[in-house]
């Protein structure tokens, strides 16, 4: 996120990628309506929103597929995840997918 803050790199998100975020932090971390109104307005602030209308369907797990289409869409050169099966892909129609560790070991 530090590189995003100093304007390093761009953050590109969906509105599918949001729901599932805001979904999982409910669910599995048991954030409150709150928090999760005070993640959503952090992210659009930092980030650029766009609107993918390609489908994707690269990946078992739908919302990965959604991560996929939504870089396609905003042009991203790397998707950051920890995800085995996406980064079992390395790089999808010019996107590479790295863990975080290796992104933060980019110059």
């Amino acid at each position: 996120m530090h590189r995003v803050m100093e304007g390093k790199n761009h953050l590109i998100i969906s509105k599918p990628i949001i729901q599932e975020l805001l979904t999982t932090l409910a669910h599995k971390f048991g954030r409150d309506r709150e928090e999760l109104a005070r993640v959503a307005v952090y992210l659009a602030e930092i980030a650029r929103t766009v609107h993918p209308k390609q489908k994707v369907n690269a990946l078992e797990d739908e919302p990965d597929n959604r991560v996929l289409e939504c870089a396609l869409t905003g042009q991203a050169d790397i998707v950051v995840t920890g995800d085995r099966a996406m980064l079992a892909l390395g790089e999808y129609k010019g996107v590479k997918i790295v863990a975080l560790k290796d992104y933060l070991n980019l110059p």
